[in-house]
């Protein structure tokens, strides 16, 4: 890419971005504007479900663009309602509001407990979250998260976020009070480094809450959709939680998010909460095409599969160069590097020639490994292949 031929001097600045440009995708490759091709392990952060450009989300958008792409969030729209049903089908909640991002979604979530809170709970508002948690970038979001830092950046904070230990359940029962509404956490914390939530934690954290009369919010953001193997990671520990929140995978691409919830916590009156684009048909449309794909005879037990596979290799990896083993579940996988030269693996793999390779080090000690749920076992050997190499440049 050259800078002139793609100026990018009017973007604000957010965060560092290499100069690479790119100009078009697809399945698990994308090309920049100079024809070089990576082997993309990132997927837009777990986002792309099924690879860039997937057949099924283009056709939807075609279809659904030529018949109605916002008819105003006051009126039901047909895919609208027809994404809807599909997720209550097939999950435990009877009610869905649509959103356009995980930080909104998550937000809403937030709204309804605290709103159940006043209802039923004598005015309850506080929301038990967990140290190096990540919910979202809106005020109240980065409050719930326990990214180390983010409580000065904009501070004052908003209150109401007391932070447990994951997987300590005393941490958790510690920090309730009568103030409190619900416990909120990832089932496996993709920023914190994919740490899994453990099966026993999590039909603890189901009992205690229900013991106590306190909400379980599930933020599935990055861990739901089939990235973890089943359609979401709380049907991993065989329990049913109050409120779930969907982004990312929900609309393999485009910004689609999802707050759903249980008929019996759903208080919500009118103006209560909205959207100019919630719901709107061009983006559910998307979301039925993603969830079908998703629901469809063998394609979780695929991923399954694969998850399985890169699990392996990645231990098998581990062992060869003495690092500290992965961990994760199905396609949201960490390889914990032993040493902070995470970052350094990043920039080498993505230089690499002819081909790049694109990899995430969610913290200074791992890669984090977001591959599309329909990635190939061949591909999965190629980036193994790269990263080897990679490695042997280091060492």
């Amino acid at each position: 890419m050259k800078s002139n031929d793609y100026p990018v001097q009017s973007l604000m600045y957010i965060t560092n971005r290499p100069d690479t440009v790119f100009t078009s995708g697809k399945g698990s490759w994308l090309t920049d504007s100079d024809g070089k091709r990576y082997l993309d392990f990132l997927q837009g952060w777990a986002v792309n479900c099924l690879g860039h450009c997937p057949d099924v989300v283009i056709e939807a958008l075609e279809v659904q663009a030529r018949k109605l792409i916002n008819p105003s969030p006051a009126f039901y729209n047909e895919p609208m309602a027809r994404l809807a049903n599909l997720l209550v089908a097939n999950s435990c909640f009877q009610k869905v509001f649509f959103a356009n991002s995980g930080a909104e979604a998550n937000e809403g979530a937030i709204k309804l407990a605290r709103k159940w809170g006043q209802l039923n709970k004598s005015g309850a508002y506080e929301i038990i979250t967990f140290d190096h948690s990540f919910h979202g970038r809106t005020l109240a979001t980065m409050s719930a998260s326990g990214k180390p830092g983010w409580d000065t950046i904009y501070a004052p904070q908003v209150p109401g976020f007391p932070k447990a230990d994951l997987n300590d359940i005393a941490s958790v029962e510690r920090l309730i009070t009568d103030k409190t509404v619900a416990v909120m956490l990832e089932p496996i914390q993709g920023e914190g480094g994919v740490i899994p939530a453990t099966r026993e934690f999590m039909q603890q954290l189901r009992e205690l809450t229900r013991k106590r009369n306190v909400l379980l919010i599930v933020d599935e953001v990055q861990s739901g959709y089939g990235r973890a193997g089943t359609l979401f990671a709380y049907q991993l520990s065989n329990i049913e939680p109050d409120i779930m929140t969907l982004a990312k995978g929900i609309g393999a691409g485009v910004p689609l998010a999802a707050l759903l919830a249980r008929e019996e916590v759903c208080c919500f009156v009118a103006g209560d909460q909205g959207g100019t684009y919630n719901g709107n048909p061009l983006m559910t449309a998307v979301g039925v095409a993603v969830l079908e794909t998703l629901i469809a005879p063998g394609f979780l037990e695929g991923v399954r599969e694969r998850g399985n596979y890169l699990s392996r290799e990645l231990l098998k990896l581990s062992e060869e160069r003495g690092m500290e083993g992965e961990r994760g579940e199905g396609l949201l996988r960490a390889l914990l590097l032993g040493k902070d030269n995470g970052a350094e693996i990043v920039e080498k793999a993505r230089l690499m020639e002819p081909q790049g390779l694109l990899l995430n080090s969610a913290r200074p000690n791992l890669l984090r490994f977001m591959p599309a749920l329909n990635v190939t076992i061949g591909e999965i050997d190629l980036m193994l292949a790269m990263l080897r190499e990679v490695l042997d440049s280091i060492d």
